[in-house]
């Protein structure tokens, strides 16, 4: 069972000692200086203690710190958008992610920032194309691709909150 409080979110079920409530999962070229910006304040304001990764350097794989933030989050919010799946940066974030779901029990809630589950699930239009980019680009590793796949088909099959300016 999950409690709010005003010092933020904890969890009677378990013994994990979260180091944030929340951990935001983002594309920042298409969400950081207006929706995630938004979210995250509003997180904040409420008193919920948020990871947000606006210093981190950027590369292929995520680091260390940043897989600590996921690990010690008890919830994670993914907002997908357009072109999410183009950055293996939120690929790796995403696998990370659902195998802490799995693993310890972190809790998931998905955006759909202008892009529809099932383009997500299908894996067609911008989704479709980011991938089959990372098919040429990760030939040699294509297990890496596979994961993204499976992991993008797992999120899009869990309920989520769509957002269309509306």
């Amino acid at each position: 069972m999950v409690f709010l409080t005003e010092e933020g979110a904890f969890s009677s079920s378990s013994a994990h000692r979260w180091d944030y409530d929340v951990f935001l999962s983002f594309r920042g070229e298409d969400t950081r200086n207006n929706f995630t910006s938004h979210l995250y304040k509003a997180l904040c304001d409420q008193g919920f203690n948020t990871f947000i990764d606006d210093d981190l350097p950027r590369g292929e794989e995520i680091s260390m710190k940043l897989v600590k933030a996921i690990e010690s989050s008890m919830i994670s919010i993914v907002i997908f958008s357009k072109t999410f799946a183009s950055s293996t940066w939120c690929l790796n974030e995403l696998v990370k992610i659902f195998e802490c779901r799995r693993s310890n029990g972190q809790l998931v809630f998905l955006i759909f920032y202008k892009v529809s589950p099932s383009e997500i699930r299908k894996q067609d239009g911008e989704f479709g194309i980011a991938l089959a980019g990372h098919e040429e680009k990760f030939k040699d590793d294509i297990e890496k691709v596979q994961r993204w796949r499976t992991t993008l088909t797992e999120a899009a099959n869990l309920s989520g909150f769509p957002y269309n300016d509306r």
